[in-house]
């Protein structure tokens, strides 16, 4: 009788290269082709809505908002809570004055633009006091100046980014088209790739983008750097200690005033949330990735640079219309022509 011989295999552990690999595999995908969600269920009884879907960019206040489905701090708001991540300022616009988006987390700018059009949408909270980078291959890019003559890409026509970048440009009596070269892209992502290419000289992009960069950059050796803080920069033209309040949770009026117990228990779940994210980042990483469609390691690198708050917006209100004030300088219409009345910050 022929005794039998068993292969024994052994997993081979992946190098560094892999691992780095594994890392940014995806960081061309974030921002684009998003749709992934996650949910969560209460337990019978105790949900005050059958259903609820959270909407967010996919940057770093995201990142709190899953965990906080994630993580149970939303408990029995709905009897299914979903996160779903908005493609573009276009998409989210339209869908929350359509009313299909009815939470969303959105700039504060478009908020306070579109209360004073009359669109029904209030302010709940702040999440993030500025998640802006400037990033360059050249790291003695460390001045606005310094980007005389230079390309420099912007994400999102029209948008924060491309209206914080246009004020910092003002504040050095630089502008764009005379003074330097502006691309506008679609994307976050599609900046960081023009940079990586070698098409630009800098680029203006929110976290996770800056750290995906990064590493993306370590990997192929062409080395990226984080040469500007955003938030630094506007404390100085502001000459004040104001933050930049960049983004929060925006419901429509109409889900504000039917449900106004849901409003109270998403901003006390926000708050326990973003505790929890700063205290341990790599379980929200980890935790957010699906929802985000990054890799958790991006999400880890990004959550320590992407400045995650949770002031109600009512308390948030002086830095608010502190940043407010220096954006109508240069164009009131992007607010709405005015700063919002006193109901909008809840």
């Amino acid at each position: 009788m022929q005794k039998s011989t068993r292969m024994k295999t052994r997993k081979k552990r992946p190098n560094r290269r892999q691992v780095c690999s594994l890392l940014v595999s995806g960081v061309a995908m974030p921002f684009v082709g998003l749709g992934k969600a996650i949910g969560a269920g209460a337990k019978d009884g105790e949900a005050i809505l059958p259903a609820l879907t959270l909407w967010g960019p996919p940057a770093g206040p995201s990142i709190t908002l899953a965990h906080a489905i994630s993580a149970g701090y939303l408990e029995g708001i709905a009897g299914k809570l979903t996160f779903k991540a908005w493609r573009n300022p276009d998409e989210m616009r339209a869908g929350l004055t359509s009313g299909t988006m009815q939470v969303v987390i959105v700039p504060t700018q478009v908020a306070a633009n579109l209360f004073n059009r009359g669109l029904g949408v209030r302010l709940v909270n702040v999440m993030t006091d500025g998640l802006l980078y400037i990033i360059a291959r050249d790291a003695s890019l460390t001045t606005i100046a310094a980007l005389r003559g230079k390309k420099v890409a912007v994400p999102f026509r029209n948008d924060t980014p491309e209206f914080i970048f246009r004020r910092l440009l003002m504040a050095n009596t630089m502008k764009a088209g005379a003074d330097l070269t502006v691309e506008t892209t679609g994307t976050p992502i599609e900046a960081m790739q023009l940079l990586l290419a070698g098409r630009i000289d800098a680029a203006v992009v929110p976290e996770p983008a800056a750290s995906a960069a990064i590493a993306r950059g370590t990997l192929t050796l062409n080395f990226v750097t984080r040469v500007m803080d955003v938030q630094k920069l506007w404390r100085e033209i502001t000459k004040s200690d104001h933050s930049l309040p960049q983004a929060g949770l925006a419901v429509t009026s109409a889900f504000a005033d039917k449900h106004p117990d849901i409003v109270r228990r998403l901003q006390a779940g926000l708050v326990k949330a973003t505790a929890s994210v700063l205290e341990s980042p790599t379980s929200a990483a980890y935790g957010g990735s699906s929802a985000l469609d990054l890799p958790w390691p991006i999400l880890r690198l990004s959550i320590p640079w992407s400045n995650l708050v949770c002031h109600a917006a009512r308390d948030a209100r002086p830095s608010l219309e502190a940043m407010y004030a220096v954006i109508a300088e240069a164009d009131a219409s992007l607010l709405g022509g005015k700063l919002p009345a006193a109901e909008f910050y809840m």
